[in-house]
């Protein structure tokens, strides 16, 4: 018996099936037959196949097959945000400390103009200058797979178009550190120098060590010394025993500081059995002269100098060759170790895939409301845990002892809760689509303290969110690193916002700024707290009224010089920023 000869198919896209006709697409299905005789013979033929159960199975498999594809296609309709996306490789913009600069940009009118006059200058992975054109720009830009819709975005375009997105105008400020030749000339003598040697402790966490290694550095230069790599104290909270190269890229440090400071790992044979001169600088703000006259003596007869308790004790005025290198230290030497780099910088991406994204720096461990003298407001049993821990560790209050929690509150000296946070957020007009990042340490009252936030913003993710399983165990129990990654997330957001002011705030606040004045909100607790409290406003009146407080604490540029003891890592004009074409000398 002849074997019956196999149907054969073809492959038709799903667009062309859909617009044929069930008899169309029945006479894809079955094969084409030879003609019959008669007319009766194709009846019974066309009648047996009807019968067939093989044809019914063939149907059933096909409307199947095209239900499966025509739900494929929505399916990221589904899934409005998945922690784990997939990602092209794609090229980065990126500071000397290696994080990513945000691939979509909401410029503000200013930045428009200078972008197009101007190409934008940062330097890169080596310490080097990089200039990336507007050009260029967009080929990265395109270089990310981008969704067909916005349904497939997982966000609307009104949500990236919204008003909270838009940046605050730079007056076209770019990074410029330009030396003066006295510097340049004194630098040969300093960097040769093989005699004198600074040790330097640093202390607390991991963004006041940053502070404090900054100091470091300008008083090594200060002294004319061989800075030997900080040493960082184990942390007494929590117990983290890290080393400079466990969190920062050592070699990468030396190098970018090369021509300003000699920096060794260790003490030199030499010295080595030299006891070094222990001091810690107790004043306040001290000048180079003061240090000059305090240690350069000591340190001529001894070699060896050990300084502890820096934080907060160089002057924040000085000249300005010294603010160009404290910049250069915190904006350029100071990069995170490639580990910490590689996954911060992962998820920050898995952010960014689905839009923009604000960042919020939440100050609400128990430590923090222990030490403000503040009250969480979460219920009486928490904030009775509260008064007895400070009762019980009376030197852990740092706030003014002689006032009373509301006045604290009406100074605008504690934190913002849960609550504050997203009326404030909400008046701002941050849309309830937005992607929102947290950073800090676990809220005391657990995730009922977020409540308010997370009912509004839905879409609310910390890293242990974001980070795919076993991304994190490297850096398990080590809080500096972890400081680390959540620093990297939240310095890439197109907005950040802290819930009280500290070390990460202004250190981000800085680089925001270094980076062209990314859009950095500073609550004005002060001024809108009482409005907070008055229940007699309407919610338009309301968000008129804290929009117009906000306006000019967008991150707009601000000259450092205009206040006294200003932090040139925080406000980085005019020092370390000009307005004009000028190139960075790293």
């Amino acid at each position: 018996m002849a074997k019956a000869k196999r149907p054969s198919y073809i492959s038709v896209p799903s667009q062309i099936i859909n617009s044929l006709s069930s008899s169309s697409l029945q006479s894809l299905l079955v094969s084409p037959k030879k003609s019959s005789k008669t007319s009766f013979s194709k009846r019974f033929i066309l009648l047996s196949s009807f019968k067939s159960p093989k044809f019914w199975f063939l149907t059933l498999f096909l409307f199947g097959l095209f239900g499966m594809l025509k739900l494929g296609f929505d399916l990221d309709y589904l899934i409005p945000f998945s922690p784990y996306p997939c990602f092209t490789t794609q090229q980065q913009d990126s500071f000397s400390n290696g994080y990513t600069k945000p691939l979509s940009s909401f410029a503000s009118n200013g930045e428009k103009h200078a972008q197009n006059s101007l190409k934008d200058e940062f330097p890169n992975g080596n310490g080097k200058l990089s200039v990336v054109s507007n050009i260029e720009k967009d080929e990265i830009s395109k270089s990310v797979s981008q969704p067909q819709s916005s349904i497939a975005k997982g966000y609307s375009e009104s949500d990236e178009d919204s008003e909270f997105w838009k940046q605050p105008d730079g007056m076209g400020y770019k990074p410029c550190l330009q030396f003066t030749r006295d510097y340049k000339k004194q630098t040969e003598s300093i960097v040769k120098g093989r005699r004198k040697y600074l040790l330097v402790v640093v202390s607390g966490g991991m963004n006041q060590q940053r502070n404090q290694i900054v100091d470091a550095v300008v008083i090594a230069r200060i002294l004319g010394a061989v800075l030997v790599v900080p040493i960082l104290q184990v942390n007494v909270i929590w117990g983290d025993e890290s080393e400079f190269s466990d969190i920062f890229d050592l070699e990468h440090f030396k190098k970018v500081l090369a021509n300003d400071v000699k920096i060794v790992s260790s003490l030199p044979s030499t010295h080595i059995m030299k006891r070094p001169v222990e001091e810690k600088i107790s004043p306040l703000h001290v000048s180079p002269q003061w240090i000059r006259a305090r240690y350069l003596r000591r340190l001529n007869r001894d070699e060896v100098l050990l300084l502890r308790g820096l934080d907060s004790r160089l002057s924040k005025d000085l000249p300005s060759d010294l603010q160009k290198l404290r910049c250069k230290v915190a904006f350029h030497a100071l990069r995170f170790a490639p580990p910490i780099l590689e996954l911060g910088n992962k998820l920050a991406e898995r952010m960014r895939s689905k839009g923009p994204y604000l960042a919020l720096h939440l100050r609400m461990e128990k430590d923090v409301w222990v030490r403000t003298g503040c009250l969480p407001g979460l219920s009486p049993k928490f904030d009775e845990i509260i008064y007895n821990e400070r009762k019980r560790r009376p030197e852990l209050l740092t706030a003014k002892s002689n006032m009373t929690y509301h006045e604290r509150k009406l100074a605008g000296l504690c934190p913002l809760n849960a609550m504050e946070v997203t009326r404030l957020l909400k008046a701002l007009g941050a849309p309830k689509s937005a992607k929102i990042f947290w950073a800090g340490g676990q809220p005391l009252g657990g995730k009922e303290a977020l409540l308010p936030l997370t009912r509004e913003f839905p879409n609310f993710y910390s890293k242990e969110d974001l980070a795919m399983p076993g991304e994190l165990e490297p850096f398990a129990n080590k809080a500096s690193m972890m400081a680390a990654i959540d620093y990297i997330v939240s310095e890439n957001s197109d907005v950040f916002m802290p819930s009280h002011g500290g070390n990460m705030g202004h250190a981000i606040q800085g680089h925001r700024a270094y980076a062209g004045h990314k859009k950095y909100i500073t609550p004005n607790k002060r001024q809108m707290l009482p409005y907070f409290l008055n229940s007699s406003l309407s919610g338009t009146e309301f968000n008129m009224i804290i929009k117009e407080l906000h306006s000019e604490s967008l991150g707009q540029p601000e000259l450092r010089s205009s206040r006294a003891g200003r932090d040139v890592t925080k406000y980085p004009v005019p020092e370390c920023m000009c307005n004009v074409h000028t190139r960075i000398h790293l």
